[in-house]
């Protein structure tokens, strides 16, 4: 039996990933700097210092990157407020799960994101711990945000069962030695060598289930 099950929160529970892509385009236009098509994959997985120097080094946006980051999360914090983009089965799936083992949230968003998402989601107590990158040396694909909540929940890693979405998201979790299950994020597909670090990979986080979880945490790493 696993320790712990750990999600992702962009692109596994929420229909977010586009969103952050629009609000750092909206961001960078609008400051006169260059977008790229290659921006928006640059960034996935990148913590909020990174990928706000990122758009200040290489997209030109002629702000400091505190202030980039502030503008960016600005517009997030408005849309979810607005409307919390949740993903079918997403509040199910962390209820059920919770019922049964504790639950740790390992996410590249900010911090005042993350605490958005758990008001008005409600669901702030099915969450034992969340950890957001910016508060880690390095963002996915390095296992620096999935150790620190196994830490903080005082689980063992390799007895954790993570739940992601996207190619860093997934080398990051198994980098950290947690058995995965992949939800792949239709709008930017895992790479084929990232989605092979999967036990199992399902469609929706309503198909995340009890069952599932104790079958992937039994497999052979």
């Amino acid at each position: 039996m696993p320790d712990a099950v750990v999600f992702d929160l962009d692109g596994v529970l929420l229909d977010s990933e586009q969103r952050w892509n629009d609000a750092k385009e909206a961001v960078t236009t609008a400051a006169g700097g260059r977008w790229r098509d290659d921006a928006a994959t640059a960034m996935m997985g990148m913590s909020s210092p990174e990928w706000s120097a990122y758009m200040h080094d290489e997209l030109a946006v002629p702000y400091e990157p505190e202030r980039i980051n502030e503008l960016v999360v600005e517009r997030m914090a408005a849309g979810y407020a607005e409307e919390l983009p949740l993903l079918p089965g997403a509040i199910d799936a962390v209820e059920t799960l919770a019922a049964r083992w504790p639950l740790g949230l390992a996410s590249s968003s900010n911090r005042e994101i993350i605490d958005a998402f758990l008001d008005l989601s409600g669901l702030r107590d099915r969450f034992r711990v969340t950890t957001s990158s910016e508060e880690v040396g390095r963002g996915k694909p390095s296992p620096d945000v999935y150790l620190e909540v196994a830490a903080r929940l005082g689980a063992d890693a390799a007895r954790c069962v993570a739940v992601e979405d996207s190619s860093n998201g997934l080398r990051a979790a198994a980098a950290a030695g947690m058995a995965v299950i992949a939800v792949p994020n239709p709008h930017y597909p895992p790479a084929p060598d990232a989605l092979a670090l999967a036990a199992a990979t399902v469609m929706t986080p309503g198909e995340v289930t009890p069952a599932l979880v104790e079958r992937v945490a039994d497999s052979p790493s």
